[in-house]
This record gives C-alpha cells, structure tokens and sequence, in this order.
C-alpha cells in the first residue's frame, strides 16, 4: 500500500516537472502550456480554445468568442473531434472522441520567441464537411514546422452541426442567414491567428490558408467570403472548388426546406426549439443512412452573410480575395473505373451523359483507340467527381485575381497501403507528402521516392508561404499558370517537370455543356 501510494507521489512529481518545463506562451485569453518535440526544435501547443463551445442555445450560431481562463491551460493534447459518424476507414484519430465542444486547435512552430516572425500556414482537413479532425497523424505539422514555417489547423463543425440551413435559424440572425457555422469557425480560427500568433513567434501579416478536399473547397470559399478578408495572404488548394457541378453550394432557400425535410423525416420534428433540446447522440440521426440507403447531406450554402452570392459569381465580379494561389490535383481523383475500355464502350458513356454533344465530348478527348478511352474514362471521373472543381477555380482566379496562380497535377504512383491499391495516385495521396508524414500511413512500404517526392513538395509550400512564389534553390522551374505563358502545369513527379497544358479542351467542353444543363 505505501509503495503504491510512493508510486503516485512520485508519478505526480514527474508530470509537474514536465509541465513546468514546457513551454508557455500568453493568448488573449489566457497563458497556454504546451510540449516540445523529441529533437527539441519544434513547440508544440495542442487542444486550444478559439471559440467557445457551440452547444445549448450556441448550437447553431456563428462562433461566439472563448471564455478567458485563469491560471495556465495545459496544451499537451488534441481536442475533441467534432460531432460526426464514422465516413471514412482510413482516418485514425487521437483524441478523446465526439463531441459538440470541439471548436479548438493546434500550433507548431519553431519559433524560440516571438520575435521571429515566422510565415504561418493553416491549415483545412477534408472530409466532404461530414467527417474528419486535426488529430489524424497524417496532418501533424510537426514534420512541416521543420521547414521555418508555423504550422496551425482547427477542428471546425461538420454535418448537420456545421451547416443545418433552418428558417427559424435565419430569421433570429442579424443577418437573416443560416448554415455556413462550419465555414464561419474557420475564419474564427484564422482571426484567432491573426490576433495571437506573434506570440508564438509567427507573423500575422503572413498567413498562408491550404487545405485537401473539403478543406480546398473551403480555402475557395475563405477567398470569397468577406468575413474572411484580410486574414491571410496566400492560398493553396489541394484537389478541390467551390465550383463544383456534383458537390454545389446550394442556395439558402433552398436549403430551408430540404434540411426542413430532412430533420423531420429522420428526427420526428422541425422546430428549432426543440431540435436545440436534443441530445448531440439524437441530432446526428439525421445524417444517418436511411432505409434506403440514402444519407443527407449537409454541406455549405449560398447564405446571403458568409457567402453573399455564389462563389462563382463572386470570382467572376472579381469580388474574391486578391492573393497568389497555388492548386490542383492528384492523378487518379475518380479512381480506376476499369482494366479496359474500348472505344465504343466510350462513345455509350459521351452518348449517355451529352447526347447530341457526345461526338464533341470523344473529340476533346481525343479518343481514337482503346488505351485512350480507358485513359480518358478515368481522366473524365475525376472531373466529375472534383478536378473540374479546381481547374474552374483556378481558371476564376487566374480572369479576375489579379495575382500569380500556379497549377499542379500530382502524379507520383502510390506503392499502395492497407486501404488502397498500388500504382494509383488516388484522393488523398497527397497529404502525407505534403506534411512529411509517410510514416503514418498503414501498411505502405515507403520507397526513396517517395520521401524525395515528399521533400519536393514540402519545399515547394513552405517557399510559396514564405514569399508568395515556389520557386528557389535548385528546384525545377515552377512557371505561373496564365494564357500568356501557354497554361503551364507543374507535373509533380519524378523528377517534376513543367508543361503546357494539353488536356484544356476537355475542361472547356465540360464547362460549356454542363453550363448549358444548368448543372
């Protein structure tokens, strides 16, 4: 008994000294007290309040600001995940799990003081707004910190907690608006970097936003908000757009009666009143699978506050944030439909989805035998499902940004994991490269290669977060993507090499005829 009782003391005094010893910085809300990693080069802060918790009557509402705290918060660990339903097999999470108060986030950065005035990038995870968190170890920045810059990421709320669209919601906002809470506390993330990130050593005047998948649909969004203006400088999306033809911002109005729906269909109610009552377990049954196996979803909308118009409008009046860009996407977006295809089976699919247009369609292409009717099937599933979104976000930005945008199409064939196949460059794939963490990923056997390609990329962001241009040291030439210069792409593999865009017809068609379908 007293050994045991020894055993406590002692354990207790060994977590005290460690906490005294780690490092402490001064929020506007209080001081936080964070770790340091193994080599000793990088602080590492995680687990901080940038709101407060979105629940109760908070439950559906903009970001309210955090509560200051006495005393020193310990900052040694992720935060909650927000509210969400198992989406995806390959994420892992290390936090403590579910919950509506989740709204906080991370900081590493190398900084000794603040007097550095490091570049920050801060960053966006993907999930398609349903799922995901800061805690996947894929997404770590402590890898990309070692690169003299400042990493961040926030949770932010997801489903139906992030964008539930209600009348009843609209009309007690000031700003007769509703959904868009997800979106609306990344910026609330972004100006908690803006107002304390000296204190950590970063400079606030060189914030640079990335993020993948729905995390570039948001940074596409960030750009066109007015909420977010001012609150960073650079901007890089990773396989994804507000522009999408198949994942669109629906308008407001829309939204109220279809979430309306929804929720009473699954829950049993449409008053906000009592819907506010229910329990967090209660409320994601709406994004449940139904009996059918539909699921709801709930995304973004065309709020009328966040987002005033479309974002396409937006960009299209040159109404968007007036920065240097940098996107594109990976190589298998749609994945490998099939082994083979032959022209004919081609000709089915253009005649089934364009009709009268399918021979333009073949013709952008430019399908003449089998292989590229196999290449063109899988090229044309990654349009649909997300690399016409970024092509048209880029060609938005590039009319009307008035800024240097720079193009990428990754292309580096995985050497396959548990959850996917060798020899593809699918959804995802990038963002261990990007974040030097090939190491997490389950059951890949990473090659030189890959860690080469790793380092290309990572130097690559840092250099356009630092300067607002990838280009420096002894890097291939990364040209800026613009009519002038013939639409240059930065093929990233290796070795990366810089060309001139040969597949722009294909996207000029499908513009032009999904445009004319209203899509």
């Amino acid at each position: 008994m007293l050994k045991s009782a020894v055993c406590v003391a002692l354990a207790a005094a060994s977590a005290a000294l460690f906490a005294a010893d780690g490092p402490t910085v001064k929020t506007d809300k209080g001081k936080v007290q964070g770790a340091v990693s193994t080599d000793g080069l990088i602080r590492i802060f995680k687990g901080i309040p940038y709101a407060a918790p979105p629940i109760g009557l908070l439950r559906w509402t903009p970001p309210q600001p955090a509560a200051k705290w006495h005393g020193t918060k310990e900052a040694t660990g992720f935060g909650s995940r927000c509210m969400q339903l198992p989406v995806y097999d390959d994420m892992v999470f290390r936090d403590p799990g579910i919950s509506e108060d989740c709204l906080t986030l991370n900081v590493w950065t190398p900084a000794k003081d603040k007097k550095a005035k490091l570049p920050v990038m801060v960053w966006i995870y993907g999930g398609g707004f349903a799922g995901g968190t800061t805690s996947e170890p894929r997404q770590d920045g402590e890898n990309l910190a070692h690169k003299g810059v400042i990493v961040v990421s926030m949770n932010y709320r997801l489903g139906i907690f992030g964008f539930f669209v209600h009348p009843e919601l609209t009309a007690e906002s000031p700003h007769h608006a509703s959904g868009n809470y997800g979106l609306m506390d990344q910026t609330a993330a972004l100006r908690w970097v803006h107002q304390n990130i000296k204190n950590f050593g970063g400079d606030p005047n060189n914030v640079t936003l990335f993020g993948e998948s729905a995390g570039s649909f948001s940074v596409s969004a960030q750009m066109a908000s007015p909420l977010a203006q001012g609150l960073f400088v650079r901007a890089i999306g990773e396989s994804g757009g507000a522009f999408s033809t198949t994942l669109p911002f629906g308008s407001r109005e829309e939204r109220e009666q279809s979430d309306q729906e929804a929720v009473g269909k699954s829950l049993g109610t449409t008053k906000l009143a009592d819907l506010r009552a229910m329990t967090s377990a209660q409320i994601i049954k709406a994004a449940m699978p139904q009996a059918d196996g539909s699921r709801v979803r709930f995304g973004p909308d065309v709020d009328g506050y966040f987002l005033p118009e479309s974002v396409p409008a937006i960009y299209a009046a040159g109404k968007q944030a007036h920065l240097p860009l940098i996107a594109g996407w990976n190589a298998d977006e749609g994945g490998i439909p099939q082994k083979t295809l032959t022209v004919a089976e081609f000709h089915e699919t253009a005649q089934k989805d364009f009709g009268d247009q399918a021979d333009k369609f073949v013709s952008a292409y430019g399908v003449t035998t089998d292989d590229e009717a196999l290449a063109a099937a899988k090229d044309y599933a990654g349009a649909r499902f997300i690399a016409y979104s970024t092509w048209k976000w880029l060609d938005a930005h590039v009319a009307t940004g008035g800024q240097p945008v720079y193009r990428y199409h990754f292309e580096l064939p995985s050497p396959g994991d548990k959850f996917h196949t060798a020899g593809t460059t699918f959804h995802s794939d990038d963002i261990e490269y990007v974040f030097g963490n090939l190491d997490s990923r389950q059951g890949m056997v990473v090659r030189p290669e890959d860690r080469k390609m790793s380092e290309i990329m990572q130097t690559y962001w840092t250099n356009f977060a630092k300067t607002g241009d990838p280009n420096g040291g002894e890097l291939p030439k990364w040209p800026t993507y613009n009519p002038a210069g013939n639409w240059q792409v930065m093929h990233l593999a290796i070795p990366p090499e810089a060309r001139p865009d040969t597949q722009r017809a294909r996207y000029e068609f499908l513009q032009q005829a999904w445009q004319k379908a209203g899509q």
